[in-house]
């Protein structure tokens, strides 16, 4: 007698899995990888429970019927880089805002930077999400405009060179480093660039003569030759 084939509805159901991953594991129950590694951080998925990679069907199981209160609690943003959070920022409030305004978002807490990738920084998905002060972005648009040396010195009315006595007495610190756009994109930063914030502080410190300063010529000794090497401007107490 020749064996019937069993017809597709015939055939045995596959078992469910004892255990999962951390790939099955958010598909099985609709995560996003992002919104389940973030569930984990926030403790609102237990650990692995099954050789410390995995978790139980059981455990599985329970997660499931949380999915919408555990949805909720994590937000509708992952985390994101500078460039697309800005653009989050500018569809938003209806301006252009630029990408280096998330690291003084970052400086004042506002929207902290969480970790890394691939060498850039993600900043928090549930902070951006509820981000609302539109006062805060544009003070932070205005005092995080980061310029280059040039740049910074035409901002304060001084030579180049005057610029450099800052940076050498470190009155003046780099808030950070970005690369040649005339070198390979595999080579270090080399070029830094300056906080208008950090700038404007000096602009008014008491202990430096910027009238002196703007007044002496080209080629003539800078006054600020004679500033004495200093820890970076504390924001906070210049304002006090």
């Amino acid at each position: 007698m020749t064996e019937q084939k069993l017809t597709q509805d015939q055939k045995p159901a596959k078992k469910a899995p004892k255990d999962y991953g951390p790939i099955q594991f958010p598909d099985r129950i609709g995560f996003a990888l992002w919104r389940f590694e973030r569930a984990l951080k926030k403790g609102l998925i237990p650990p692995a429970d099954v050789g410390g990679c995995r978790w139980s069907a059981a455990v599985v199981d329970e997660v499931a019927a949380r999915a919408e209160e555990i949805r909720a609690a994590t937000g509708t943003l992952p985390d994101m880089g500078a460039g697309r959070a800005a653009d989050v920022l500018s569809e938003r409030f209806g301006i252009e805002v630029h990408s280096e305004v998330l690291i003084e978002l970052d400086r004042v807490g506002l929207i902290e930077s969480v970790g890394e990738y691939k060498g850039y920084d993600l900043y928090d998905g549930q902070a951006l999400e509820h981000f609302n002060d539109r006062a805060a972005l544009e003070r932070a648009q205005r005092d995080g405009k980061l310029l280059t040396r040039t740049d910074a010195a035409a901002h304060l009315g001084i030579r180049a060179s005057d610029i450099e006595h800052l940076i050498n007495a470190k009155w003046l610190e780099p808030t950070i480093w970005v690369r040649n756009s005339r070198h390979p994109r595999r080579a270090a930063p080399t070029v830094p660039l300056f906080r208008v914030g950090d700038l404007d502080l000096l602009a008014v410190h008491p202990a430096i003569d910027w009238d002196e300063v703007k007044a002496t010529p080209k080629g003539r000794p800078s006054p600020l030759a004679k500033l004495t090497p200093r820890a970076p401007v504390d924001a906070d107490a210049v304002a006090r």
